[in-house]
This record gives structure tokens, sequence and C-alpha cells, in this order.
């Protein structure tokens, strides 16, 4: 798979943008701040529709524009198709595949499929456990865009027993009092709906995320002795820790285990928010599901989070990276690998790790702020980024 095509209008800080790429390395060379990220980041949105840098559409438009509007020609084997997405912050984003009737954005997720290394990736190890649930759920729509609706289902079902936690636990905390601090039977009945909703996507997503780590994790494992050289004292793996514990069934989420069962756990689900619900009353919020669940990244016998270096933080963010990979590798054939400022962040061991897998992708694009940044390896197209104009050398 590889990106022909790339055109950008009202994205970030380019009015407008229309590049021409090929197979193989390329390189966007421009001081910081002249761009070269965004497009980058666009790239990235087409994958998963959503962006590596902020949580929402706002700051991707163009200040002072209503829309941004990205489309790509991307050609996966011996055939071409177009993706186009409009994206309108505080009204609804549509999108087009090889310029037909609008749709819905999530009907373009499986066009272009990326892996994206950035410095803000430091955050998968040293940021909060969101970080890494995003991760696991990004990689997750990359293999099976259907996951997309599964997180929005899952999403609308949480707020709403959110709301409804909320309204029902002031209420019977005795504002406006109900008998014996007990819910009243409506809300009781209504925190039942929400609870069966809530369980039934979050099976879904939790089984997806549960076969994901089992996958992901020998990829991540070998990237990491690959980067790290071999010490089987400090051995990097990861594991999956769900808010519902040892209700999990055995073998789970385990490299070698048995798949994930959604209608098994949609009833460990249920039975886990049932007993939460006093708790979560009195808290105003639900405190069991995935939105709560946790990727662990170990080093050794420790938490790699407060316990690994500087640079192992770096090796084990860029092993996940590479396992991610080397997963989407092994299932669609190369993903698009996009490098973003990164070598000028790697000791000289991790710059030629990452160059080793790059010079092999069929297509990879990189940005630096000065070419000596840029391994020999990946000396391909190069594009120079001056004062909002992209010019190929």
């Amino acid at each position: 798979m590889y990106l022909r095509r790339l055109q950008l209008t009202d994205f970030r800080s380019w009015p407008h943008v229309d590049l021409d790429l090929d197979a193989g390395p390329t390189v966007f060379v421009g001081q910081n701040g002249r761009g070269k990220t965004n497009l980058l980041e666009a790239i990235g949105y087409l994958a998963t529709l959503g962006s590596h840098r902020v949580s929402n559409d706002a700051p991707l438009v163009r200040h002072g524009c209503e829309r941004a509007l990205i489309r790509a020609a991307v050609v996966n084997g011996d055939r071409e198709m177009t993706a186009e997405l409009e994206i309108s912050p505080g009204k609804t984003n549509r999108a087009r595949v090889n310029r037909g009737q609008p749709t819905r954005p999530r009907d373009i997720l499986g066009i272009v499929r990326t892996v994206l290394f950035a410095p803000e990736d430091l955050a998968l190890v040293k940021g909060d456990p969101n970080e890494r649930r995003r991760f696991l759920d990004d990689l997750l729509v990359q293999r099976a865009p259907r996951f997309a609706g599964v997180r929005s289902d899952y999403d609308k079902a949480l707020r709403q027993r959110n709301a409804l936690l909320k309204t029902s636990g002031k209420r019977r905390g005795g504002r406006k009092g109900s008998r014996d601090g007990e819910v009243d039977p409506y809300a009781a009945s209504t925190l039942d709906v929400w609870d069966t909703q809530l369980a039934e996507a979050g099976a879904q997503l939790l089984a997806g995320r549960l076969d994901l780590v089992a996958e992901l994790a020998p990829h991540t494992a070998a990237a990491y002795e690959g980067i790290a050289g071999h010490n089987p004292d400090r051995h990097a793996h990861i594991a999956y820790r769900a808010s519902i514990g040892d209700a999990i069934p055995e073998g789970y989420g385990a490299s070698g285990g048995k798949p994930a069962d959604a209608d098994t756990l949609t009833e460990v689900l249920l039975d886990a928010l049932r007993a939460s619900r006093e708790a979560d009353l009195e808290r105003g919020v639900s405190l069991v599901g995935p939105h709560r669940d946790e990727l662990a990244l170990i080093l050794g016998d420790a938490p790699a989070k407060g316990y690994a270096s500087h640079g192992e933080s770096w090796s084990f963010a860029l092993a996940l990276r590479l396992g991610s990979y080397e997963l989407l590798r092994a299932e669609w054939g190369d993903p698009l690998l996009l490098l973003d400022d990164v070598f000028a962040e790697l000791d000289q061991r991790r710059r030629a790790r990452l160059a080793e897998v790059a010079v092999n992708a069929e297509q990879v694009l990189v940005t630096a702020a000065v070419d000596e940044d840029v391994p020999d390896e990946l000396s391909g197209v190069r594009y120079r980024v001056v004062d909002g104009m992209v010019s190929r050398e």
C-alpha cells in the first residue's frame, strides 16, 4: 500500500497543498512550525478518524475557516481508491469513497492503514492509561473497521449511564430524597437498560482488545529485544488489565490462549455492573468496564512506567509501534509508515533499528528539521517545506 496523492484544503496551517507521492522513502525537511507534521497528521486521520496530537477536531481546521478537507489516492496492489474526508467542527463530518455520494466517516476506514511514530509516543509509556487505551483502540479499528461503530456505541451508552448515575445519586442522597435512600423504580429500570447496552458494546470492545493484545505481545517483545538487545532481566512484555479483574475467563488475552467470546463477556460485564451499582451511584460514574482498563507495559518484573529509564521508555514506545507495523503487515500487507521528527529523539542504536524496518516498507514518509537527522538509508525523494510551500528537490 502506498499513497499516490495527498490534497489538503484548510487543514491546520495549509490553505491548500497538492502532493504527488511515490512508493519508497519520502522526506519532508524544514524548520519546526512550518507544517511538516500537519501533513502526516492528515494521513493518520484518514486511517483512524483521530489525531495523534489533539482529542477534538476544532484545531484541525485552519483559523477562520469552517471546514477542512483531506483527499488521498491510495494504491493497494493493482487497485487504486480515493478517500475524501470533510471535517466540520460542531457539525457532522462527511466522507466520500471514489468520489461517490457522501457517507459516514467510518466508511472510509480500511482504505488507508498507517503506523505513525512521533515524539508524543513517549506518553504511551509515561502517560495516563487513556493513552494506552487509545493506542489499542486505534490499532483495533485499523485491523477491523467495524470497531469504530462499537467504540461509538460504547461511548454513547457510557455517557447516558453516567448522566443517569449522577442525577439518581443526587436524588438518592436526599436533596430530592427517595425513601431510605433507594433509587426510584424508574431510574433503576432505566439503569438496567443502560447496563445491558453498555455490557453488550463493552463486551465486543473488550473481546477485540484481549485478542489484539494476545497477538501483539510477541511482536512487541521481539521488537524491544531487537532495539535494546537481549537482556533476560529486562525482557519486555505487555498484558491486558481489566477493571473486572479475575472475572475474565482464563486464557483470554494471553499469547496462545483461546479467542475471547463476546457473549460470555457480556454476562461477565453485566454481573460486574450490577455488583458495582451501589458504588457507581455514590460516585456518579461507572467504575467498571473497558473505559477503566489498562494496557500494562512490563520490563522484567516491574512496570515500565516509573521504573524504565528514559532510553528504555523510548525503546518500549518504539517497540509498540514496530509491533503494530508487523501485525498489520502480516494481515494486510505493508501499511504506510509515518515517522514524524523521531530520528532526532533517538540514539544511534534505536535510529539504526528504525531505519532497518523503514527502508523495507512499501512507503515511508519522514519529517525532519535538518537533513542530518535522516539516516542515509532513507535518502529517497526529498521535499523542502519553507514559508507554507512544499517543493520537491
